[in-house]
């Protein structure tokens, strides 16, 4: 008789507790768990994997040999960005963040404080700040995560059903949106301008109506230029009764004004570009930010925290309107708070307190600066259009290779050989572009690696 594979690190497998199970359980065997399933729908026989690694050595090994297939960011020469960016991440944002009071913290609920409410207060007084808002909450999943309930609260604070999205809007937050207030909200789209990529206020005006609970756009936008109309659209929101709600990127806001400036009700993003790695897409959080204004606060789904005199005559921090979150009530909240991403809060806190307003002014100037070095050593090379839309950038813009007869997809895996990370192929997303891609210049790029990408794509285009 063979004797029954026992899985080294599966206790379940060993017959005897299997056994001790299912008669503690009340049946004779594992089968019986799945009557209800037809066995049709079943799988018949083994299922086509390999022989499993029965050794710690092995298995390490295994992992380790998958994992030198990957290509850091950190070992090439980044141009990849559309939504995750390569900024540089301080070494003192990766020592806190590390710390086991903060790191070991389930939803950043440690099992005693040691610290934590104040340092989230503190990212959230110094969020408020950069926004010019005075309530910021607890980082949500990432930046889509904020852009979806920031329209759903707009949709309860005017009591309407229909929201205004821009067709500019990052693909994939859109995808967010769509699915986050599907069947309740209406998401219309309006259109922008497709050599200018400013919003369409012609389209977006005759859009609007007494059923418009919020327009939506972002700014610095997905493909990287800047919305200057944002005044005027904010202004045709709010004569219909509609709130004005922005996505910015925090890192623009040292040099540029930030979306209450130009008629904001909400603005909304996401913090990864402050202090957070890019995590193979996974470092991200989500900011909304609003004014102190009751109508706000209360519709707010995710924490906030507040700053009190305690008995003690010492200052605490904790939650502030507990009573609307999914913790004090599922019945009546005005929508589910899960798992948050409290720990990338407080890496952000670090690195704002970090840099300061003079710093954040240099970011934001040395990410333009290399963006616009980027775009005119670019421009000159033959059957390259760059930009292929807009006007001004922050740390991205868009480069069409139409002329060049060449593929984004083939000139990409071209200067990954040579290691550099080209642009976001856009192709897909967006067919009416033809082969463009996304450049993202941030303030790691230097000039001798803008010099080099632009000579290897000479040499690709004329190859």
């Amino acid at each position: 008789m063979a004797k029954k594979f026992i899985h080294p690190y599966i206790p379940n497998s060993v017959p005897e507790v299997q056994q001790e199970m299912l008669q503690e359980i009340g049946v004779e065997n594992i089968d019986e768990f799945f009557k209800c399933i037809p066995d049709e729908q079943k799988v018949q026989g083994k299922l086509d994997l390999p022989d499993p690694l029965l050794s710690e050595a092995a298995l390490k090994r295994h992992v380790e040999g998958i994992l030198a297939r990957n290509q850091p960011a950190g070992n090439m020469i980044n141009f990849l960005g559309g939504g995750c960016w390569d900024h540089h991440v301080p070494a003192v944002c990766d020592e806190i963040a590390a710390r086991s009071e903060f790191l070991t913290a389930y939803a950043g609920e440690p099992y005693e404080d040691h610290g934590r409410f104040q340092a989230l207060f503190e990212y959230a007084s110094m969020m408020a700040e950069l926004l010019d808002v005075e309530v910021v909450n607890i980082p949500t999943y990432d930046g889509s995560q904020a852009a979806a309930p920031a329209l759903s609260m707009a949709c309860r604070i005017t009591g309407r059903t229909e929201v205004l999205v821009a067709v500019s809007t990052a693909p994939d937050r859109l995808s967010v949106i769509k699915s986050y207030l599907y069947p309740d909200i209406k998401v219309n789209l309006f259109d922008y301008d497709s050599d200018t990529g400013l919003a369409d206020l012609d389209d977006l005006s005759a859009r609007l109506s007494d059923q418009t609970a919020a327009v939506y756009f972002e700014n610095p936008a997905y493909l990287g230029y800047f919305e200057t109309r944002g005044r005027k659209i904010s202004a045709l929101a709010h004569e219909q009764g509609a709130l004005s709600v922005v996505w910015t990127d925090p890192a623009s806001l040292g040099v540029l004004n930030p979306p209450r400036a130009y008629g904001a009700d909400l603005t909304c993003g996401e913090i990864q570009p402050l202090g957070i790695h890019m995590f193979m897409g996974g470092g991200r959080a989500g900011f909304i930010g609003a004014p102190d204004d009751e109508r706000y606060i209360k519709e707010y789904p995710s924490r906030l925290f507040g700053i009190a005199p305690t008995t003690h005559r010492e200052w605490g921090f904790g939650d502030a309107a507990w009573e609307r979150t999914s913790f004090a009530s599922r019945e009546t909240s005005k929508e589910f708070v899960g798992t948050a991403s409290a720990l990338w809060g407080i890496t952000a806190g670090v690195y704002l307190a970090l840099m300061g307003p003079e710093g954040m002014r240099e970011l934001g100037e040395n990410c333009i600066k290399r963006t616009r070095y980027a775009l005119n050593k670019m421009a000159g090379l033959p059957g390259v259009k760059a930009p292929a839309i807009g006007t001004h950038f922050f740390k991205e813009f868009v480069v069409n290779f139409d002329g060049c007869g060449k593929t984004v997809a083939h000139i990409n895996a071209e200067l990954l050989s040579r290691g550099i990370m080209g642009g976001q192929d856009l192709s897909q997303v967006y067919p009416d572009m033809g082969q463009s891609a996304l450049y993202s210049l941030t303030e790691k790029r230097s000039r001798e690696d803008i010099d080099c990408l632009v000579n290897e794509l000479e040499k690709i285009l004329s190859a």
